[in-house]
């Protein structure tokens, strides 16, 4: 039986016109610190999106979460000096208050035995 982790995890969420404050949820960034974990899904539901902005640059929101995926990865390719920042660093730097089209709710914590489970039930129950 697998031990239970202590996690925290953040929704990400589309804001296409900041000025209005209207978002959607895309996607969630799952971190724990003792499994040294951190993983994040994202989608991207065009629909909704141009529901709250017909005008909304699809390409670059895909773009912008494409690029939070990768620095969650750690991928060095991605040229960002985030993503070679530890886990910590990065689930801290992705999950901070931003006033842009790409947002994050405030951390909540949690206690699962599988994290992969986890961030799916996570994607389940508040983006899909």
């Amino acid at each position: 039986m697998q031990d239970k982790q202590l996690y925290e995890y953040t929704v990400v969420r589309i804001v296409p016109r900041v000025e209005r404050g209207e978002f959607i949820n895309a996607g969630i960034l799952l971190y724990a610190k003792k499994a040294n974990y951190l993983s994040g899904s994202f989608v991207v539901n065009k629909d909704r999106i141009l529901a709250l902005d017909p005008l909304a640059d699809i390409s670059l929101i895909e773009a912008q979460l494409q690029g939070l995926e990768r620095i969650a990865k750690g991928e060095k390719s991605c040229k960002s000096p985030i993503a070679a920042l530890d886990k910590a660093s990065r689930f801290r730097w992705l999950s901070a208050n931003r006033s842009t089209i790409i947002q994050t709710s405030p951390i909540h914590p949690g206690y699962a035995g599988d994290l992969d489970a986890t961030l799916e039930r996570l994607m389940q129950q508040y983006v899909l």
